[in-house]
């Protein structure tokens, strides 16, 4: 296993107050992630607060409005019902709110790809710790775990998956285990990498010689300075688990009905899609946005943790203003 060279030096910032400091610094001058970072957290709060923005309207995404379909099903009024109660219009042959669902969809979309994240940044930094640390045949056992996971097609596993468990098994635990599961091996590749260049360094050497355990080397010296490298490859784990989710939703293997979810709303909508369009626009549109703000987000906070990046920003705000001032002189000299 290797891990991508642009993780490497990340674990060189964010240690200290001052290195959280210059964090923040550097994504207040990045746009891109502050943008980002306004989109995750107005999806965050609302869906939080779903109950009570849906109550703004009087509606939720469990009560059928049948006298908004008309004899085919199809939503009545312009846009696919939207009104002063439906700002979004109906669900096409049941009535629900369209808005509720979005709301609500964020719940799960969210909650899953947090927690499936979690699941796989767990055992993933379990797993490419110790591998890298220990090295020997335990981790060329886990080189080819990972390889052959790697590899897996997860996809297919699911969808058999979902046929076989007990429908009494609640369906989102499934589907953040086994999300969970087929994630970690990307993010062991990255923490390994991280770890066979810090065991080099004499810290690490130091401590070992000072008689320090495996235990303390591995989670008091290794951990906090891969750290900042866990927390950027998690941000940007986040969106691929959401559209996972969403792409099981879609094929039908997902959360079963009436649970909102954006998946399910898109690969419904897809055959209303001429007479109905808000139906497919506005539950893409939220996946497209919060997808768009995390790895926007993600890519802002891993430019500033990247010693590199910082350090190319710094000598181009130095070279600006002097190229500016030589080339004032030149005009001068020429006139």
């Amino acid at each position: 296993m290797s891990a991508p060279t642009d993780a490497v030096d990340l674990s060189a910032r964010g240690g200290t107050a001052s290195g959280r400091l210059d964090l923040f610094t550097q994504l207040r001058r990045d746009p891109w992630a502050l943008a980002g970072l306004i989109v995750v957290a107005v999806f965050v709060l609302a869906a939080i607060f779903a109950p009570l923005i849906t109550a703004i309207n009087g509606q939720n995404p469990y009560d059928y409005n049948l006298h908004a379909l008309d004899s085919s099903g199809a939503p009545k009024g312009w846009g696919g019902g939207i009104s002063w109660r439906h700002w979004f219009g109906v669900e096409p042959l049941t009535g629900r709110d369209l808005f509720s669902i979005v709301v609500y969809g964020g719940r799960l979309s969210l909650s899953v790809g947090v927690l499936a994240t979690l699941v796989a940044v767990a055992i993933g930094v379990l797993v490419g710790l110790t591998a890298g640390y220990f090295g020997g045949w335990y981790d060329r056992v886990a080189s080819r775990v990972v390889d052959v996971l790697l590899g897996f097609p997860a996809l297919i596993f699911i969808i058999a998956l979902t046929a076989v468990v007990s429908a009494n098994f609640p369906r989102p635990v499934l589907i953040v285990l086994v999300m969970g599961f087929f994630s970690w091996p990307s993010v062991a590749r990255v923490v390994r990498g991280q770890v066979l260049s810090l065991k080099q360094r004499t810290f690490v050497v130091a401590s070992e010689a000072m008689g320090a355990g495996d235990g303390h080397v591995l989670w008091r010296q290794l951990l906090p300075n891969v750290g900042a490298t866990i927390i950027v490859y998690a941000t940007i784990l986040v969106p691929s688990m959401i559209g996972f989710e969403a792409a099981l939703s879609f094929l039908g293997v997902g959360v079963p009905p009436p649970t909102p979810s954006w998946g399910r709303a898109i690969g419904t909508s897809v055959q209303w899609f001429s007479t109905d369009p808000g139906y497919l626009v506005f539950p893409g549109g939220a996946l497209f946005l919060i997808t768009l703000g995390l790895n926007a987000f993600g890519d802002g906070l891993r430019d500033a943790l990247d010693p590199r990046t910082s350090r190319r920003r710094g000598i181009l705000h130095r070279i600006a203003p002097r190229s500016a001032r030589t080339h004032g002189r030149q005009r001068k000299v020429t006139a």
